[in-house]
């Protein structure tokens, strides 16, 4: 499948003008709980506001400039979290204070955040994601998910960055935002708030209501969630009703999401980096792309470090930066097609034409059959994920971790290895390390045979004795003839 590269270098630019548009035009209005009138941009002519949304990914960037496309997980962008995203705002903040703790992501997103796990910090900040993996949502998704479930953990909040980032990846080769939508309603459980709300949506649209009445529908489903405000199923709702019944107007589909209130900055800037990848620049109208120019402004990352130095000052930049990394994603995720969120069907950016849209469509909807719909009942909380050369694991309670004397834990263990075997079985060994008062009982050695997925499972169980304080337990995994160690610290917390 192809991609051309002109084309896509030209969505790129219109998705960071776009989110730009929106976020400085929204931002004026971020928290208004009323039906909002407005008209257009109440700044300056040339002032870009700073927000958030687009600071974080300017991070998600230098991570994937510096450790690589396939090094980007939870824990890896923990890090980044804690030395260059600077708020303490709501989840940001209590993701930061949990790995300060030493839990690490992605279960640094559900301990004490029920209130936020829900929310917007995630799904605002997907763009970067969908621009690496141009029409290949599963890979999107892979990225938004781990980069998500730092600081949402397994709730809402996760799936809503995993069904805007699919929706954005695949507007670069589909061409009707009810396709996009579609595609992205694929990539999140059935049965979640964020999928109910976005379907409301398209049922309202199709059968004829309005803006407001879908946007009023929405705000009464959803207000048992955190105070009905500030939340992921609302607001992404709101960027959709933007898009929808926007008809591919960008001034009419931007207005339409800001006057739904609520997050403003958030749903605007959404929906006008959507309808850059879906248009392109063509798509942007010439008096909003020049009233913007073409600026970034921070407000969240560091202005003292060398990160900052790094940190593109301009769209152009960015774009240029972007479509640089693209190469060496695509490049990487080639070689090694066969990896649990991937399918080889990849795309290819050609100096030709691209693929016609029937065709990318099957494509897409093949891999996510393949490689999301069977891990989307596995987004439990609490999970702990690790990672090195030697394999992939997540480690998985069946209760909330919380130390009780004299009580059972039992622990799930996914370990995911699938390129140095060989085509040879390999035994991996277990060694769990526990405090005094601890003891795990568990398999020692587990199998991994090179069919499917090259994954194992197994199970644990933590017996707490009469202890009170936090508890950490190491498990240790190790291959015969390998160096390589990888240690999973399991937090229970007292």
């Amino acid at each position: 499948m192809f991609l051309n590269i002109n084309e896509y270098k030209d969505k790129v630019k219109a998705c960071w003008i776009g989110k730009n548009i929106g976020g400085t035009m929204g931002t004026p209005y971020e928290g208004k709980r009323e039906v909002l009138d407005i008209k257009g941009f109440i700044t300056q002519k040339g002032e870009v506001l700073p927000n958030d949304d687009l600071d974080l990914q300017l991070v998600w960037l230098y991570a994937l400039e510096h450790i690589g496309p396939q090094n980007i997980t939870a824990e890896s962008l923990g890090e980044f979290w804690t030395s260059f995203i600077l708020p303490y705002w709501n989840e940001y903040g209590i993701c930061k204070v949990n790995m300060n703790r030493g839990i690490k992501a992605p279960a640094s997103g559900d301990w004490d955040n029920d209130f936020w796990k829900d929310s917007n910090g995630a799904w605002i900040r997907t763009e970067i994601w969908a621009c690496v993996a141009p029409g290949i949502p599963n890979l999107a998704v892979k990225y938004s998910m781990a980069d998500a479930m730092v600081d949402h953990g397994a709730g809402e909040g996760t799936f809503a960055a995993m069904f805007v980032s699919a929706m954005q990846s695949s507007a670069f080769v589909l061409d009707d935002i009810f396709d996009c939508i579609n595609v992205g309603l694929k990539c999140i459980p059935k049965n979640s708030r964020m999928a109910q709300s976005i379907n409301i949506v398209l049922d309202c649209y199709k059968n004829g209501k309005t803006w407001l009445e879908a946007r009023n529908i929405i705000l009464e489903t959803n207000k048992d969630i955190g105070d009905g405000w500030f939340q992921a199923p609302s607001n992404v709702a709101y960027a959709v009703i933007g898009l929808l019944y926007g008809e591919g107007d960008f001034k009419k589909s931007m207005i339409t999401a800001i006057n739904c209130g609520d997050d403003t900055d958030c749903t605007g800037a959404t929906v006008g980096a959507t309808l850059g990848l879906l248009h392109g620049m063509k798509g942007i109208p010439t008096d909003w792309c020049e009233y913007i120019g073409d600026d970034i402004v921070t407000v969240c990352v560091p202005k003292h470090t060398n990160f900052k130095m790094q940190a593109p000052k301009t769209c152009t930049e960015l774009t240029e930066r972007v479509v640089e990394l693209c190469g060496h994603v695509l490049y990487a995720y080639n070689i090694t097609a066969d990896n649990k969120y991937f399918h080889k069907n990849i795309i290819e950016l050609t100096d030709g034409e691209t693929t016609p849209k029937a065709e990318q469509l099957q494509r897409i909807e093949t891999a996510i059959n393949k490689r999301i719909v069977p891990i989307l009942d596995n987004i439990k909380p609490y999970t702990v994920s690790a990672s090195c050369t030697l394999c992939d694991v997540d480690v998985t309670p069946d209760v909330k971790p919380v130390v009780k004397p004299n009580t059972e834990i039992n622990y799930k263990m996914v370990i995911n290895s699938h390129w140095f075997m060989e085509g040879k079985p390999t035994v991996l060994k277990i060694n769990y390390y526990t405090p005094d008062g601890v003891e795990v009982l568990g398999d020692r050695n587990v199998m991994i045979t090179p069919v499917g997925d090259f994954t194992a499972k197994t199970n644990f169980t933590v017996k707490i004795g009469d202890v009170t304080s936090d508890i950490k337990v190491i498990v240790e995994l190790t291959a015969p003839g390998r160096a390589s160690t990888l240690y999973v610290p399991v937090m229970i917390l007292a």
